[in-house]
Order: structure tokens, then sequence, then C-alpha cells
């Protein structure tokens, strides 16, 4: 759709690469419109149990909104805004794992892309930011997913300082799920990404949409909640035969049904 976006399948994972090495992987509006495109073709494709998302070459993941293709006034700003902002909003709801690749330095608009997957797995030697207030902005869509993630103090120095924060403080304070030597990034990616893979794709989706739901609930809703979406899940096809298969001491052969 876009050379701005790559696209490849190894396995039952789909691979989403940012193609913008040059510029620090920033995203375009031809990016997320694309990445958006892949995002809902990929909900549907029944092959795909998980999404990496990364980003090209060894020195950013994404730096954020492509400023020289994004500095506009008045509506025309805001029309690229709520794109991203719908996109962030996608990523919350897809219903299969999201893993973010995260090959090099994080930024701004990056982190949103990052905090909307489900598992991050970071270079040890990648650093990451909100530096939006040192051009007199913030980063607003992206503070909504900083708060659900890390404590408010935490997320509060991050958006008024800027400060760059390594990837093993990150890993600290839950930025991120966990910081890894460059040389075993890939390894670590292809591990998760078969974890994944052989998973209950409908007690997956299932189990999200629970869990994001429960989000803001008092305790006692959310539990009476979740009991009920147990329930549900129980009475699938793959949990029937995944609970058939541990009895039978052998591996169960998920049909998303």
């Amino acid at each position: 759709m876009s050379k701005d976006l790559l696209y490849a399948v190894k396995g039952r994972s789909a691979f989403l690469t940012i193609n913008r090495e040059s510029r620090r992987n920033a995203i375009s509006q031809k990016t997320i419109t694309a990445l958006r495109k892949y995002l809902r073709q990929l909900e549907r494709d029944q092959k795909i149990r998980a999404v990496c998302i990364t980003g090209a070459g060894d020195k950013a993941f994404c730096s954020g909104a492509d400023l020289a293709l994004t500095l506009t006034k008045g509506e025309e700003a805001l029309k690229g805004a709520r794109n991203y902002a719908t996109l962030l909003k996608e990523m919350s709801h897809f219903g299969k794992p999201l893993v973010a690749r995260v090959n090099g330095h994080c930024l701004a608009g990056g982190l949103g892309l990052m905090l909307s997957c489900d598992i991050v797995i970071a270079r040890n030697d990648a650093y990451f930011c909100t530096p939006e207030v040192h051009v007199g902005i913030f980063p607003m869509m992206v503070g909504a997913l900083l708060y659900r993630n890390v404590s408010r103090k935490r997320a509060v120095e991050m958006v008024l300082t800027g400060r760059r924060v390594p990837a093993l403080e990150a890993e600290t304070m839950g930025l991120i799920t966990r910081a890894v030597d460059p040389r075993d990034l890939d390894s670590a990616i292809e591990e998760t990404l078969q974890l994944l893979e052989s998973k209950s794709p409908i007690g997956t989706r299932m189990g999200k949409q629970a869990f994001r739901g429960m989000m803001d609930m008092d305790f006692d809703h959310a539990i009476d909640y979740l009991c009920e979406a147990l329930g549900k899940v129980i009475s699938t096809e793959d949990a029937r035969e995944g609970m058939a298969a541990f009895m039978e001491k052998r591996e169960p052969d998920f049909k998303g049904k």
C-alpha cells in the first residue's frame, strides 16, 4: 500500500515495518493510513495469529510525526492528529496480540504506537521520551496511554521534562515489557511470536476484549464482569479442545471457533 510501510508474513505472524530510516522512521499521514488499512485486513485474516510492529534499521523505532510533512495550521493539523488518534483507538481494540519490536529510540508519537501494543521488547540501548515540550507543544494523545501504563508521577515527569528514559529504566517502570541485548532482539521476538501463535485465537480475542472492558470498573463489578466473560470463553470449541488436549497430554489444535 505504501513504500513507507513494509508488510511481510512469517509463519502465522505478520510484520509491519515503518520504512523511513532516513527520517528516523517518523510517521507521515500516509504511513498512519497504511497501518490502519493493514490492521483491518489482518483482523480478518484467519491465518494470522499475531502482529509485530517495528521500524527499519537500528537507530529508531519511530520518532513520532514527521514535522516536515505535518506542520500545518488549523483544521488541517487537527485532521492529521485525528487520523493518529483513530489509529491508537483501533490498535487498542485489535483482537490479535500486537508486539512492538523496538529496534532503536522511541520518541513522541512513536511512544503511542509502542504503548498501544500488548507486548514491547526493546534493545537495551534504546531510550524513550516525549520531547514535545521542547518545541512548545504537549504529547496529548500519548498521555492517555502513558497514564495507563506507568504511575502518574513517572508519566508527568516524562511529559513535563522531555527527559530521555533508558530502556532498562523503562522496563523497571513498566513502560516496556522487556529490554534485551541488541544481539538477542530478534530471537526474543521470534520466541514471543511462536508462543502467541500457539494460543487459541478466539480465546485471545475474548480475553483481550474482557480485560479492556474491565479497566475502569470498580473491583466487584470487574470480578462479576470477568466471571461472565469466562463463561463465554469456556463455551468455545477451542476451550473444549484445549482442555481435552491437556487431559490427553498432547498439543491442542485450535481452530479459532
